[in-house]
């Protein structure tokens, strides 16, 4: 799945950028019909708690827009919990489908 990765005020690092990759590549096993997504990654420095890491994950399907955005102490944690509810709006949108 083609995905637009935007690392907002920072430059994250490769690893990280290839891991959300991975993640969420994995979604296409619940639905093929896919079309592309965004990811957002910011740190949040409004608040001075440990979870200040967001991902914001948007993905284009047709006929709607799934979207999940979660906070984490880690990006990775975050991106875990995102993809997770995005599995699940994925098995809901399919169940409405058919």
């Amino acid at each position: 799945m083609k995905l637009q990765m935007h690392s907002i005020h920072f430059d994250a690092d490769q690893k990280l950028l290839n891991f959300i990759q991975m993640k969420t590549d994995k979604l296409e096993t619940f639905y093929d019909r896919i079309v592309d997504g965004e990811v957002y990654l910011k740190l949040d420095k409004g608040d001075y708690r440990r979870e200040n890491k967001v991902v914001e994950i948007k993905l284009n399907i047709p006929g709607g827009i799934l979207f999940a955005k979660e906070l984490a102490t880690t990006f990775e944690g975050a991106a875990d919990m995102a993809v997770e509810a995005l599995k699940i709006q994925i098995k809901k949108h399919k169940d409405k489908v058919q």
